[in-house]
Formats: structure tokens, C-alpha cells, sequence
């Protein structure tokens, strides 16, 4: 750890202008939270501050296990540890961590030369990392630093995590204790001695009939205590004793009902991605249903429009033969069918031709194995029918690719006319 880079003053304004000054930084000098929680960090601060004002916000290198720096936030200061109808007060350290509000700080307990961190202790290890239920259980975004003291200040009166070093005495013929029972009371508070007192709180703790304090401010109770005796000690043990392990039965009753609800949420959320995939197949299946209906309304409007076509013909040819049967009963084919267009009659005369010029050529190919017809005059008409059929064939299929044209424009106009 090193100093502090920049210290804000204790004005609430200028707190306020601080925190938004260091959150609202860019680039290499600003602070490794993420953007969507800086605003949150800045809020709980302040209401850190707010309800205890002996703390105070500042930026600090934190230097991790394994050799990496960082600059954070930290709130540095004291606050309150009733213990045995007197508030102390406890130097701490609250660091906000860059995965900081979605995972929990990490508090130390930060004594001053004078003081010595109690060994062992259940919640603070010797270098002065606290662990307490409320840091395990740390839950985003409802947990929150103000709740996080005030569970520090209870799990400390329980069982102060610090005590006073006996200093020497200069004077060699020291007085007795006028108190005698306040120093014993203190010693099995914390476990070896009682803190030495200033000058100025001395004199007030012993006026006043209470142990001086080892962290500074004391806060004295309204009405005055009996003082407590040997048997309360033993009680006092018994009790807190008592606290500490219904505390842990609890925090494993509640470690128990986490990992319960956790496997609870893993199923259901495996049951939501698996509901999440059948309803992107079901999506997926209903619009091919739509696009195979959409597609089969267009095969049925085309159906329509051919039908309508066939029907009209029929109605406009059906007595044009009743009256060629009337006139006699042999039906010319050529007197039949009526081309509509050029185009049709150009189509028809050219595959008339066509399938003329191939019986011709059967023709031929019976009288050559016949002996009819010579071998090198049947060559001949050969060639001269086969390059008269494929011209044919060549008008005809230009034909055919002209009235396809004309046919898709013409039934883009009936689709048009059909949806309008």
C-alpha cells in the first residue's frame, strides 16, 4: 500500500465534486470500474459519508497478491464499536474492489503503532483482513456499504478485533490503579491490557468512571453502569460464545439455502434455454408455413387465370364446331383451329414443316433399305431437308421465346388487376 494520491476535503460539496471529478476521468488515469456502476459507487459513498462522517473517500494504489497495481476508491476513517455501554471507535479501511458494486469490497482493519490486532480472532486475520457474513453473502445491488458497517460494528462488539500495547512505565514507583475493576474488565475485553489514556481522556474516563478509550472519541452513556465484575466476565464470555455460534449455525443454514436456490436456478435456466430453442424452431416452422402458403396462393391465382383462359376458349371455339358438324359430319382439322396471331400461325406453319420434313425422311430411309431410292441421291435429299428443318426449328423456337414474353406480361396484368 502507499499514501493516498489526492485527499478530498471534508465539506460535503466539495465530496461530492471529488467523487465526480475521479469517476468521471478517461484514459490511462481513470478508475477500473465499469461506466454502468460508477453512478452507484458515487451514491453509496455519499451515503456512506452521510451517516458517518469519520469516514472519508480518497484514491489509493492497491497493490494485489500477485504484484499487479492498482488505483482505487477507499474510504479511510473509523467507525463506532459499542462494547460494554462504551463506543469506541475502530481505524478501518474499506476498499473498493474494480469488480466493486457486483462482488464486495474488502474491508482491513488498519491499527495505529499503539495498537495490536487481536490473534486469533473470527472475523480479522493478523494482517487485518476482515471476513464477516456480510461480505459472503454479498448481494448486487441491494448490498450496500452503510448495512456493511453496521455489520462490521456489531461483529467488533462482540469481539473487539484490537487491543493497546503495554507501553513502559517512566516512573518507577507508580501509583496503584484507582480502578482497579476497570482494568480488569478491559484486560479480559482484549485480551491482555488495558489501552493507556491520554492525558486529556484520562482525566475524563476517570471522572467519569469509565475505562479510557483505545481509539480515540468515546462516547459516554446516559446512565451510569455498575461496574462489571468477574462473573459478569464469565457470563459476558458465555454469551458471546453463545452469539458466535448461533451466528455460524446460521451463516451455514444460509449457505446450505444458497446452494439449494442455486441448483434451483440452473435447472430452471436450462428449462428456459431449452424453451427458448423450441420457440425459435416453432418461429422458424411457421413462417416456412407462411412463405409455402404464400407461395401456394400465387400457384392458385396462376391455376385461376389459366382456367379463366381454357373457359373463355372453349366457349368462343365450342360453336364454331357444332356448326362445322352441322355442315357436314367429316371435321376439316385445317378449318378447326384458328391461329389468334401472326405469332401462332408462324408457330404452327414452322412445326407443320417440321414434322413434315421428318416423315419425309422415315420416308426416305424405308425406300434406301428397300433399294428404291439410290445411296447417293438419298444423301442428298437428306441434306438439303435436314438444312430446311432446322430452320424451321430455329423459327420456331424464337417464336415460342417471343409469346412466352408476351404471355408473362400478359398475366403480370391479370395478377394486377386481379389484387386491385
Amino acid at each position: 500500500m502507499v499514501p493516498p494520491s489526492s485527499t478530498p476535503p471534508p465539506n460535503p460539496q466539495q465530496i461530492q465534486q471529488f467523487l465526480s471529478s475521479v469517476l468521471s476521468q478517461r484514459g490511462p488515469s481513470a478508475l477500473p470500474y465499469s461506466e454502468d456502476t460508477k453512478w452507484l459507487i458515487r451514491q453509496q459513498l455519499l451515503s456512506l459519508i452521510s451517516n458517518y462522517p469519520s469516514l472519508e473517500p480518497k484514491t489509493a494504489t492497491f497493490t494485489h497478491n500477485d504484484g499487479r497495481s492498482v488505483n482505487l476508491l477507499q474510504a479511510d476513517g473509523t467507525i463506532p464499536m459499542p462494547f460494554q455501554g462504551v463506543t469506541y471507535n475502530i481505524p478501518i479501511i474499506i476498499w473498493l474492489m474494480e469488480s466493486y458494486p457486483r462482488y464486495a469490497p474488502a474491508v482491513y482493519v488498519n491499527p495505529t503503532r499503539d495498537m495490536i490486532i487481536k490473534r486469533p480472532h473470527p472475523h480479522v486475520s493478523p494482517s487485518g483482513l476482515v471476513s464477516i457474513p456480510y461480505l459472503h453473502n454479498w448481494i448486487y445491488p441491494s448490498s450496500n456499504l452503510v448495512d456493511l458497517v453496521l455489520h462490521l460494528s456489531s461483529a467488533f462488539s462482540r469481539d473487539p478485533p484490537l487491543y493497546s500495547q503495554r507501553r513502559p512505565n517512566p516512573n518507577p514507583n507508580p501509583s496503584p490503579s484507582p480502578n482497579p475493576s476497570i482494568n480488569s474488565s478491559m484486560t479480559s475485553a482484549y485480551g491482555q491490557h488495558p489501552p493507556p489514556p491520554g492525558p486529556r481522556v484520562a482525566a475524563t474516563a476517570a471522572a467519569a468512571g469509565y475505562p479510557p478509550s483505545p481509539y480515540g472519541r468515546v462516547q459516554h452513556p446516559q446512565h451510569s453502569q455498575a461496574r462489571p465484575t468477574s462473573t459478569d466476565d464469565a457470563a459476558e464470555v458465555y454469551k458471546r460464545n453463545a452469539m458466535n455460534k448461533l451466528v455460524e449455525m446460521v451463516h451455514g443454514d444460509i449457505i446450505g439455502m444458497r446452494k439449494a436456490r442455486e441448483v434451483e436456478m440452473e435447472g430452471m435456466f436450462s428449462a428456459q434455454a431449452v424453451l427458448r430453442r423450441r420457440e425459435e424452431e416453432i418461429n422458424k416452422g411457421l413462417k416456412e408455413m407462411q412463405d409455402e402458403k404464400e407461395g401456394l396462393e400465387q400457384q392458385l391465382q396462376v391455376v385461376l387465370m389459366n382456367t379463366d383462359v381454357l373457359d373463355s376458349w372453349i366457349r368462343d371455339n365450342e360453336g364454331k364446331i357444332k356448326n362445322l358438324g352441322k355442315k357436314n359430319n367429316n371435321v376439316d382439322v385445317d378449318e378447326a383451329i384458328h391461329c389468334v396471331d401472326v405469332l401462332s400461325k408462324q408457330v404452327l406453319d414452322s412445326t407443320a414443316a417440321d414434322l413434315a420434313i421428318e416423315d419425309v425422311v422415315y420416308s426416305l430411309d424405308k425406300a434406301v433399305q428397300d433399294g428404291v431410292v439410290p445411296f447417293d441421291q438419298y444423301l442428298r435429299n437428306v441434306r438439303l431437308l435436314s438444312r430446311e428443318q432446322f430452320f424451321h426449328r430455329a423459327t420456331a423456337s424464337k417464336v415460342k421465346e417471343a409469346q412466352m414474353q408476351a404471355q408473362v406480361a400478359n398475366m403480370a396484368a391479370r395478377i394486377s388487376h386481379f389484387v386491385s
